[in-house]
């Protein structure tokens, strides 16, 4: 396996009415390549979002922020740079974390998520001991999850972030 050193490229996407945080792992080899959130094209995350938002699937950057800001969702990752093995975050080690905390305190963000496992515990390890606040972990949109099909991630994350997305 091949590790590279590789540093976060783009910013966190969020405004004055976020309400909630999505935080991934790390942006993949396809999201650094197009230097946005989940870019690979069987990533599900847009599918998941649009579904419970109602809206139209984004098809580009613009489209993508709108639809997070319109809706009160924050974006960004747990890790600013690190060491990794093309896009998988098993392979993840020397992890310098973002400032989450930082974002937190200049926010209205009341509840974060965890794009899967792997982020729930790289925000466990570096991140809740300064914020403490805990993530509620959500199934990974990544296409390694075979385990969920589109429609049981929809239902699942409906289940939890629907309550946030209805407070407007």
């Amino acid at each position: 396996m091949e590790y590279n050193n590789v540093t976060h490229t783009f910013s966190p996407v969020y405004n004055a009415h976020s309400r909630i945080l999505i935080l991934g792992t790390f942006p993949s080899v396809k999201s650094r390549e197009n230097q946005f959130y989940y870019g690979h094209p069987q990533n599900r995350f847009w599918k998941v979002l649009a579904a419970l938002t109602k809206s139209p699937l984004p098809e580009d950057i613009n489209g993508k922020k709108e639809l997070l800001l319109t809706n009160g969702i924050a974006v960004w990752d747990v890790i600013e740079s690190c060491q990794i093995a093309g896009s998988s975050d098993s392979s993840i080690r020397d992890v310098v974390p973002n400032d989450i905390g930082k974002l937190l305190k200049h926010t209205e963000i009341r509840q974060i998520f965890a794009n899967g496992q792997k982020a729930y515990d790289l925000y466990m390890r570096y991140i809740y001991p300064e914020t403490g606040r805990k993530p509620e972990k959500l199934p990974s949109t990544s296409p390694a999850n075979a385990a969920f099909r589109l429609e049981r991630l929809i239902d699942t994350w409906g289940k939890s972030l629907g309550p946030h997305l209805s407070e407007r």
